[in-house]
């Protein structure tokens, strides 16, 4: 039980460094950009002198970017978040306005996604034919060449959900993972056995497959959320979806600091509390078995 304890102390603390680190590079890496200490709003004439110098001031306040990230970490500890600088508001209420459509979009996302993968590569593992294996090879294979971008285009074109979109991305990268997988399991001797003795395939994917199954599954559900994620940025800047990852890119256009710091570090802790769930129940799961 003390062990236990330790491990989920451990892994807690690593989680916490991690997300603190990658807001810190998150910011580093903006502040370094080309472009961040220019400004289109002094562009406008009908500001004065003063108010073009209140803007250049409010740009030069982030310069030392150890301090910009202190100053944020204290403020975020008091539930402020600080306000966009391209938006001009607070970015506490631009998350909560934008999160629920990026989570039901990636959602929907990956339950389709999973979906077909796993119809297809259970077809695939229980029928054994070449030609089925050639052509889902070719359509995974051709959906993984296509840029993000590009699918988000079409899926505009064609006036296609968004949804759509991110499950044709994630698709590729789980579907031959999940096929090698059950093709692995099903050519067992335990598995031939139980065919040899007559048992369904319903009881053998019950019984034989699913629980050896499910802890790799976890595991690459998991980095299909990350996949997920990534995949919603470009889509949902290109459908015009007023989403988390729409306000991500127009954050990186308009080198906004203090949106791209709260988005990214809202990203990192997401990735990593389902790649950990996804471990622990993994870990469960081969527990059981032993």
């Amino acid at each position: 039980m003390r062990s236990l304890r330790w491990k989920i102390a451990a892994r807690a603390l690593t989680l916490l460094a991690t997300v603190l680190l990658g807001g810190l590079l998150s910011a580093t890496l903006v502040r370094l950009a080309p472009g961040f200490d220019t400004d289109e709003r002094v562009l406008d004439p009908h500001l004065n002198a003063a108010s073009v110098q209140a803007l250049q001031n409010a740009r030069h306040r982030n310069d030392n970017i150890f301090y910009f990230y202190c100053s944020y970490l204290d403020r975020a500890a008091h539930g402020d978040l600080g306000t966009s600088v391209s938006l001009g508001q607070p970015v506490r209420v631009l998350l909560r306005e934008r999160l629920p459509l990026t989570v039901r979009l990636v959602g929907i996302g990956l339950g389709l996604s999973w979906i077909f993968t796993s119809m297809l590569a259970l077809v695939a593992a229980w029928l054994r034919l070449s030609i089925y294996d050639t052509i889902t090879t070719i359509v995974s294979g051709g959906l993984l060449c296509l840029p993000a971008a590009v699918l988000a285009l079409l899926s505009v074109l064609w006036n296609v959900p968004g949804s759509i979109a991110i499950a044709l991305i994630v698709f590729p990268h789980t579907y031959r993972y999940a096929f090698n997988l059950l093709m692995k399991i099903y050519s067992r001797p335990h598995i031939l056995a139980a065919r040899a003795r007559g048992l369904s395939e319903a009881r053998i994917l019950l019984c034989h497959v699913v629980p050896v199954v499910i802890p790799q599954m976890l595991a690459l559900a998991g980095v299909s959320v990350s996949i997920a994620i990534g995949a919603a940025i470009p889509v949902e800047a290109l459908c015009g979806l007023p989403g988390v990852g729409a306000l991500a890119w127009q954050a990186a256009l308009a080198r906004d600091l203090p949106l791209l710091v709260n988005v990214t570090i809202l990203v990192t802790l997401v990735t990593l509390l389902v790649n950990s769930s996804a471990d622990v129940i993994g870990s469960m799961f081969r527990g059981q078995e032993a």
